[in-house]
């Protein structure tokens, strides 16, 4: 059985602006991407789909996350046109998290953006990252939707911090052990988390990845109101 798995639904929207994708290196380095494409159109469908291989090919081959993300980052943000005043009205973009798993290594985890990892462990679920979107920014009442930092965007680490308080890109590293990875789109997560049911997210990550995967997207739609976002999740089992 494979070890990974994704699962996305459309939700209420026009086109399916979520991607994933998963590479693995010569070294053995495996990199896992989730990108959350700003806007609803064709054109940012497809631009995501191709920057989340791209990103995961490039995180693989450095065998750590913040590194690939780094490079990707660059090299989108160096593009002249993104250097035009209005570049966001015509240009795609996208939230942006990848996981690295290396052996003999720690798991690296870098983001951009409002997606998100999160960890299993022992029953115990955590999350890894820290959303870059203005409820951050102006807790707790910032719009959570507007995001401040993206893979797509010019800025540099600087200029993030100068206008948001926090740099373009984050990382962490933990030490490898057996956990269940889980990557989301906002779409996917934040139904669940709002649910005023009171069953903990660990329970929606519990069974076969692919079956697993599969219902929490069901099940944030479901949640998601008139119109839900699209709704992306990857599940991986993660062994050191």
């Amino acid at each position: 059985m494979r070890p990974y798995a994704t699962a996305q639904l459309i939700g209420g929207r026009e086109n399916q602006c979520d991607a994933t994708a998963v590479r693995t290196s010569p070294s053995g380095a495996r990199a896992y991407v989730l990108l959350d494409g700003i806007g609803d159109t064709p054109e940012i469908r497809e631009w995501t789909r191709t920057a989340s291989v791209r990103l995961a090919r490039a995180a693989a081959r450095r065998g750590d996350a913040e590194a690939g993300l780094r490079a990707v980052y660059a090299a989108y943000a160096a593009e002249p046109e993104r250097q035009h005043p209005y570049w966001r009205h015509y240009l795609p973009s996208a939230a942006a998290v990848v996981a690295v798993t290396a052996p003999g290594k720690p798991l690296t985890i870098a983001w951009s953006g409002d997606s998100r990892a999160y960890v299993l462990i022992r029953g115990t679920v955590q999350c890894l990252t820290n959303d870059h979107n203005l409820r951050r920014v102006w807790p707790p009442h910032g719009n959570r939707n507007r995001i401040t930092s993206y893979l797509g965007s010019p800025y540099t680490d600087d200029e993030a911090k100068a206008h948001h308080g926090h740099p373009a890109i984050e990382s962490v590293t933990r030490v490898a052990e057996n956990c269940r990875l889980l990557l989301a789109s906002d779409g996917a997560y934040e139904p669940i988390e709002e649910d005023d049911s009171g069953k903990p997210l660990s329970d929606h990550l519990i069974g076969d990845p692919a079956e697993t995967a599969r219902a929490f997207t069901e099940t944030a739609v479901s949640l998601g109101g008139a119109r839900p976002d699209n709704a992306t999740v990857l599940i991986a089992d993660l062994r050191p």
